[in-house]
């Protein structure tokens, strides 16, 4: 479990294939900030932009960790193929704060950057969720977005999907990879757990009438 609240900024440094065929996966290199994986084992779980995965080998005095990722995953995420910055989270522990949301760190959809401007003091980041996911969104809920624990500020439901709008604090541009997204890039994003669970209640409670 994570919460969305970034602990580092960290780097693609390398994508190796793991073998010759679109079935097989990639092999991440993953450099970071210093002092980053002091408390970091093999076995464990590191969010890279909300996708939740595994540390497979690490280097704590060169900054660096590598995790394998399957093709399936690769279908179902963005930006985890390209060098470049990543945000990164480290698993949830029960004397941690949470604060931000419960987050799963299993992407439930890609979305698309409509825009993302500077707005008075702050930044505006729109998006463009699956027409799936619409209907866990709310004003004011929680969504994640590469990993970042975020409030929806406004929502509208279209034909190709719901446009949602997200305001962004200096102190989050700032400290995470969200800076450098622009129009026309693809986003991970995952739904609140909270939401997910109501959505399954009512489901099974119609089928039972």
């Amino acid at each position: 479990m994570f919460t969305g609240i970034i602990t580092g900024v960290g780097r693609i440094a390398a994508v190796d294939d793991l073998g010759s065929s679109d079935q097989h996966g990639k092999r991440l290199t993953i450099e970071t900030p210093a002092g980053y994986l002091e408390d970091v084992g093999l076995g464990d779980s590191i969010a890279l932009n909300g996708a939740c995965m595994t540390v497979t080998s690490l280097d704590a005095s060169a900054h660096r960790f590598t995790i394998d990722i399957s093709a399936e995953s690769l279908a179902r995420t963005a930006g985890l193929t390209d060098r470049g910055a990543v945000n990164l989270e480290k698993a949830l522990r029960p004397q941690d704060r949470l604060g931000g949301h419960l987050v799963s760190g299993h992407v439930d959809g890609v979305g698309q950057v409509l825009k993302m401007a500077p707005v008075g003091e702050s930044w505006e980041l729109r998006i463009l969720a699956p027409q799936a996911l619409g209907k866990y969104l709310a004003y004011k809920g929680s969504i994640t977005v590469n990993g970042v624990s975020l409030t929806v500020n406004s929502i509208a439901d279209g034909a190709e999907g719901t446009e949602l709008s997200i305001n962004l604090i200096p102190h989050t541009v700032d400290n995470t990879a969200l800076h450098a997204v622009k129009a026309g890039d693809r986003v991970n994003l995952e739904i609140d757990l909270i939401a997910r669970y109501v959505e399954r209640m009512l489901g099974a409670g119609k089928v039972a009438a």
